[in-house]
């Protein structure tokens, strides 16, 4: 079957970004397809980035690791792990970026999924016959768009599809239910505490006193675990909720600032700028004119 893939990333880009209720939930950064991939730069997430190979052959690089690629293969890039993607040929992908939502979730259900950064495997290959393989192609808008999963159905598919990927990834690496470690319980309470404050002034000292740590083991934690200084997530946390509410909302951007930490409209957009390449009044603009497009092309769902 032939799949509108453009078109279905951007109606889950508008439908399907807080996937999930009760014990697990999840937060979604971007979905995306790539229609031929030969090369990205070596590069990192502080979240997950899921991708599913559906064409093409290449090497997917993680720490110094090299894994062939095929049609079916789906890759895991976990939090913090360095990572690039190769191919001669180019590859088309379907790829999803995402993280729990501690916030929503159980704190038993967020560190049992979060044992996914640690033991992953890097690749799956010949997962076409998977559960996720076919929860993914649910999401899909078919070429007969008739037949295509209603807006309203997205998020409860896609919180099925990113629930999948534990048993995709672990089946065989680490036990289910198995106990994380200490320090993943401590990183992600800090990371929970760093997304629940994001509106006042957040300094690696308040918060190790709030998990009764010392700040050097803190800090030891992000930058082992997620590979980012303490720093650089704060400040990367306040962009993508600044992000957030410059899509979702019609706040000033001066409330937008205040509302996710920074100390000015002028300070908000410097750092914005860099991280997005994009101004932050730019950014919505071209949100909204997406937005736009998008419900005008897909107004029969």
């Amino acid at each position: 079957m032939t799949y509108l893939t453009k078109e279905s990333a951007a109606r889950l880009n508008g439908h399907a970004m807080l996937p999930g209720s009760g014990d697990l939930c999840f937060r979604v950064h971007y979905w995306g397809f790539e229609p031929r991939l030969s090369y990205n730069p070596v590069h990192r997430h502080s979240f997950f980035e899921v991708c599913h190979v559906l064409d093409g052959e290449g090497t997917y690089m993680e720490e110094g690791e090299r894994y062939p690629l095929r049609p079916g293969t789906f890759i895991c890039s976990r939090p913090g792990a360095t990572h690039q993607l190769l191919s001669d040929g180019g590859l088309r992908l379907l790829y999803v970026a995402y993280e729990v939502d501690e916030g929503r979730s159980s704190r038993h259900e967020a560190e049992r999924y979060g044992a996914m950064a640690l033991h992953a495997r890097a690749i799956v290959p010949d997962g076409d016959a998977s559960c996720a393989a076919a929860l993914w192609k649910s999401l899909l808008i078919p070429e007969k768009t008739c037949w295509a999963a209603g807006p309203g159905l997205l998020p409860g598919l896609a919180h099925a599809l990113l629930v999948s990927f534990h048993g995709l990834f672990m089946d065989g690496t680490a036990p289910i239910g198995s106990e994380p470690p200490r320090a993943s319980v401590t990183l992600q309470r800090a990371k929970a505490y760093i997304r629940d404050n994001l509106d006042k002034e957040l300094s690696l000292k308040q918060i190790a006193r709030y998990l009764n740590v010392s700040e050097r083991h803190l800090s030891r934690l992000f930058t082992s675990n997620i590979k980012e200084s303490f720093v650089q997530y704060v400040r990367r946390e306040r962009v993508r909720q600044a992000a957030y509410l410059l899509r979702t909302t019609d706040l000033p951007i001066k409330e937008i600032a205040g509302l996710t930490g920074f100390s000015s409209v002028h300070y908000m957009t410097r750092v914005f700028t860099a991280e997005m390449q994009v101004s932050p009044g730019r950014f919505r603009s071209l949100s909204n004119a997406s937005d736009k497009r998008y419900f005008a092309e897909t107004r029969p769902f």
